[in-house]
């Protein structure tokens, strides 16, 4: 787990951060359907003071993020007159204000913790009495086209690697329903709910269709588990899997776009009052 950690770490502090921030408006567009899901569902009220976990290039109140790229770019962001923090730190551990907190957010931030029950109980103590958590996370594989879709068009292209653990560290560990209720149960919530939310993103734009489905296809190949799969393989794999994977985003629909279906998981849960 320890290596887990370190490896994410240095990921996000090196091209897995400079690559988020390359494409990071686009990213935010296509997530913040989510992401407003999840705030509607924290409810937050003007005094209240909030954690956000793995902020991002964004962040509320206090915004914790491990990747010091991506927090200079939240500071750089943050208006000049509201009060937001931030903090490069690893929020399943570091030292956070007891009791201070009203609400425990994150959009897509808390699926990647070596040990989900420590760390959500670490960070329920940051909680007050009665606070809250509300985050989005991704559901399974199957129901997210933006990885389903291209990871299927490889297959006899890219030589197989083994199947991941479904509960390793990584975006679709939270998807078990029963494993998030799990691990908040046990590290102490109450009132915990989860339920689905799915939207239609686009992955790619253009001024004509096939703009937008070569804007997808070099999204793909740089952001996220493509790009991870090709970082090794030769130009001539490379182009095969470049163009198998613009055949699987044509069938998608959209005009100057390509839009791609997406699920969730809206979760909400409480920190017992006593």
């Amino acid at each position: 787990m320890a290596q887990h950690n370190a490896d994410r770490v240095a990921g996000w502090n090196g091209q897995s951060g400079e690559r988020w921030i390359a494409h990071q408006a686009r990213l935010d567009a296509r997530l913040e359907v989510f992401g407003q899901a999840a705030i509607e569902a924290a409810a937050p009220a003007a005094a209240e003071r909030v954690l956000d976990v793995g902020c991002g290039a964004g962040g509320k109140v206090l915004g914790v993020d491990i990747s010091e790229p991506l927090i200079s770019r939240a500071r750089a962001r943050a208006p000049q007159d509201t009060q937001v923090l931030f903090r490069v730190a690893d929020a399943s551990g570091a030292v956070l204000p007891e009791g201070a907190f009203d609400i425990l957010f994150s959009r897509f931030g808390v699926m990647f913790f070596a040990d989900p029950t420590k760390a959500f109980a670490h960070m329920r103590r940051a909680l007050k009495p009665g606070g809250r958590v509300a985050f989005v996370c991704w559901r399974g594989v199957a129901e997210n086209d933006w990885m389903r879709l291209p990871m299927d068009a490889i297959k006899g292209i890219v030589p197989p690697t083994a199947p991941p653990d479904p509960e390793a560290p990584g975006p679709f560990s939270f998807g078990d329903r029963g494993r998030v209720a799990r691990i908040l149960t046990v590290a102490g919530f109450t009132d915990i709910a989860i339920a689905p939310f799915d939207a239609s993103v686009p992955l790619g734009e253009g001024a004509t269709r096939d703009a937008a489905i070569d804007d997808a296809v070099k999204m793909t190949l740089e952001v996220g588990p493509l790009s991870r799969a090709l970082v090794d393989q030769p130009d001539d794999i490379r182009a095969r899997a470049s163009a198998a994977v613009r055949a699987a985003f044509a069938g998608r629909p959209g005009e100057q776009s390509v839009m791609i279906d997406s699920a969730t998981w809206i979760v909400t849960a409480r920190n017992p009052a006593s």
